[in-house]
């Protein structure tokens, strides 16, 4: 309903205009624009080498063929789409000096970027629903978190994503466009509705509405599941199990605060009156697109035990042994 009624409302008011293309113009006016596209390059590879290694490892050994190992693998996956689709721009912008993107590259783009942004909002919350399960019910935890209800639930939020981005990708694709600028740093949804002949401010409800969902529902439910999982850690009697616990949930925090601690500075300096310059707006907007997917892999291979040990067993050679061999040898 909301999409028909943009569409109509761009209609009336505006004369459409065919754009073929965009030129990208958010780094016009940076003097270390090479040395800046090293920088990106270089996250970028380190990106997709850490969720690399994340994936390859866990799916080459079948004992870390578990739910939490999955929930992982999906994040990683997550990371690389986010990440990729505002990566590539800017290395291209900065780097190879093409400023120009075609219009159904950028339409793309802004779908999977927002799709990542959207789906690893949700894939922390179902890691933070399976830690929360794995500690206040842990003799019950293999028979209600299975493999095959993890898969379920990562399709589920996949979908929910896609249906989503499918609404606001149709807005973004019937505005009518004045001038093919857009003075950000890449294609997202705010860039392409800005670089249009219209009115932004009523085009921007339904991502305040998504923006609510995770900063104000998402986020303080995850909070709370692990409030409660720092009580319960708390009384655990067995020092061993209480350090493990605290170790994977740290991991977790870690990783769900590098994500959302650059939206809640960006929204916390928007609403006290802080007028941040276009500037201030990019540097944000790419801190919080590769930072995230930064930290993600490099938390997990240096703070999983499963997973340290695999990548130390591959550095140092050593052989793998399957378990009932061991008990045969």
């Amino acid at each position: 309903m909301l999409g028909s009624e943009l569409m109509q409302m761009a209609a009336e008011n505006y004369s459409v205009n065919n754009v073929q293309s965009f030129i990208i113009t958010g780094f016009d006016h940076l003097q270390n624009q090479k040395l800046l596209g090293f920088l990106i390059l270089l996250t970028y590879m380190l990106i997709l080498l850490g969720n690399g290694i994340n994936l390859c490892v866990i799916s080459i050994n079948r004992h870390l063929h578990k739910p939490m190992y999955i929930l992982i693998c999906n994040l990683a996956i997550v990371d690389i789409i986010f990440s990729s689709t505002c990566s590539t721009t800017m290395i291209s912008v900065l780097l190879a000096e093409i400023k120009t993107v075609s219009y159904y590259s950028c339409i793309s783009r802004t779908y999977f970027y927002h799709l990542g942004g959207i789906t690893a909002c949700m894939a922390l919350t179902l890691m933070a629903i399976d830690r929360l399960i794995a500690i206040r019910l842990p003799l019950r935890y293999h028979s209600i978190v299975t493999n095959s209800r993890t898969f379920l639930l990562i399709s589920l939020t996949w979908l929910i994503g896609f249906a989503i981005m499918g609404v606001e990708i149709s807005v973004v694709d019937s505005v009518p466009y004045c001038q093919p600028v857009i003075r950000y740093v890449f294609c997202d949804y705010p860039s392409m509705i800005r670089a249009a002949c219209v009115n932004p401010e009523p085009y921007f409800f339904l991502p305040t509405m998504i923006n609510l969902w995770l900063l104000c529902g998402q986020f303080p439910f995850i909070l709370c599941t692990y409030a409660v999982l720092a009580y319960s850690v708390t009384r655990l009697s067995n020092n061993s199990n209480k350090k493990q616990m605290i170790s994977t949930c740290s991991s977790h925090l870690i990783v769900l605060f590098s994500y959302y601690a650059p939206k809640l500075v960006s929204n916390l300096l928007t609403r006290i009156g802080v007028m941040l310059s276009l500037t201030d707006r990019n540097a944000i907007i790419i801190i919080a697109s590769l930072v995230p997917s930064l930290i993600n892999p490099t938390v997990y291979c240096t703070r999983t035990k499963e997973i340290r040990k695999r990548l130390a067993d591959v550095f140092l050679h050593k052989r793998i042994v399957p378990n009932h061999l061991k008990a045969v040898s």
